[in-house]
């Protein structure tokens, strides 16, 4: 008889996926011809660049981009990338050394840990996180050391007391910023402070970039690589998913410091053998072409983000608008937060018939919240905010 599959080494490692209740919920919902309104999965809904997917038609059209692609990226596209880079934020970097082509970000991140982090090794990152943040370090046998992040001034503080006190020094510090699911958002000195720290003692730094285009109210989120010195110890991940609508796609870059570049572009030469070429090609077009679309996209998120935040005042639940990501981080209202985050969860779906996610999804510290994904129409978000109210009225009588 088969064995179970939570009894293999690394598959036990990992925690029931709690986002898998709601799902359930949702698939039985839509079963039954329920209009769910699916805030949940940060699954971007627009539609990619027209002139990428013509671009994406005729490379395909070519035999010669059929054959097996290179494991770190065809050259023009880390040209392009790095490109971006010095126009973005006057930074210079070299697309052989220190710029390496991936299979979007969570194979950026987690073959990097496989790649740099040993058995025992302790990884330091905010808590609530996205969860490959924590499980890709236990995954690499490292130790995922969880700092709170209620506010950014506090997970510093936390890391500051972390190297004074701790006999055994980070080997990395695993950050990223616009924060999912917090919403967090930092400045440059932020970045300062975690480069300085880790300079003298020894650890690197990821900054998993994701959200770095989709910034609201005249903040413009900073890249680590811009503090002096970060090269030298960080890299920084950067994906094309949110910024351009390319979900899908699978495509991502890591770029920074060579070694570790080097260390992840080893790796995954015996792993894979890159993105699919036309798909590269495509993204050379999306990388030179289409940066007024990122502005369009992030400003449809705004308007979402906007209509979310404001139907949700009207229902009696004020929550703080975020300055970045695409997502609403939301401290569930107080007659509910006994109840938890998964039972608000699931209370939500079964009267509202809107999905979000439950906050101890993220960790323990992401008790008490819920996030919003900014996935669905102004529309729908509104018809979801209404729902939402009436809810909360009959809950309350």
């Amino acid at each position: 008889m088969a064995e179970n599959s939570d009894q293999f080494y690394r598959i036990a490692k990992l925690p029931p996926y709690v986002f898998a209740v709601i799902n359930e919920m949702k698939a039985r919902a839509r079963a039954a011809q329920l209009d769910v309104i699916d805030l949940g999965m940060g699954n971007p809904d627009g539609a990619t660049p027209r002139v990428v997917v013509g671009k994406l038609l005729e490379a395909a059209r070519n035999s010669r981009n059929h054959r097996y692609s290179q494991s770190r990226g065809i050259p023009r596209l880390r040209e392009e990338i790095v490109r971006r880079y010095k126009n973005n934020y006057g930074v210079e970097l070299d697309p052989d050394k220190e710029a390496i082509v991936t299979i979007g970000a969570k194979d950026a991140l987690a073959h990097l840990l496989f790649a740099v982090i040993g058995p025992g090794d302790t990884v330091v990152s905010p808590n609530p996180c996205y969860p490959i943040h924590q499980y890709g370090v236990i995954m690499a046998e490292g130790h995922a050391c969880v700092l709170p992040m209620p506010d950014a001034g506090t997970f510093l503080a936390a890391l500051e007391d972390l190297y004074r006190r701790s006999d055994r020094k980070p080997k990395m510090i695993l950050i990223s910023f616009p924060h999912n699911p917090t919403t967090t958002c930092v400045d440059l000195g932020f970045f300062r402070e975690v480069v300085r720290l880790a300079r003298e003692n020894g650890s690197m730094i990821i900054h998993d970039f994701a959200y770095a285009d989709l910034c609201f109210d005249g903040y413009r989120a900073p890249s680590l690589l811009q503090v002096e010195g970060a090269r030298e110890i960080a890299v920084e991940i950067f994906s094309m998913s949110k910024s351009y609508n390319m979900a899908g796609w699978r495509v991502g870059y890591c770029l920074g410091n060579a070694r570790m570049i080097g260390a992840l572009a080893r790796i995954k030469s015996y792993l894979d053998y890159g993105v699919f070429q036309p798909i590269q090609i495509a993204s050379i077009i999306a990388l030179r072409e289409c940066e007024q679309e990122t502005h369009k996209i992030c400003a449809v998120y705004q308007k979402r983000r906007d209509v979310l935040i404001e139907g949700l005042r009207r229902a009696g639940w004020e929550v703080e608008p975020p300055k970045g990501s695409m997502f609403v981080w939301a401290r569930i209202p107080d007659a509910f937060q006994a109840a938890g985050s998964l039972e608000f969860s699931k209370m939500l779906l079964e009267k509202a018939l809107v999905a979000v996610s439950p906050g101890v999804g993220f960790g323990p510290l992401g008790e008490g919240h819920v996030r919003f994904a900014l996935v669905e129409n102004e529309h729908r978000i509104r018809q979801a905010t209404r729902s939402i109210k009436q809810f909360l009225r009959t809950a309350k009588a």
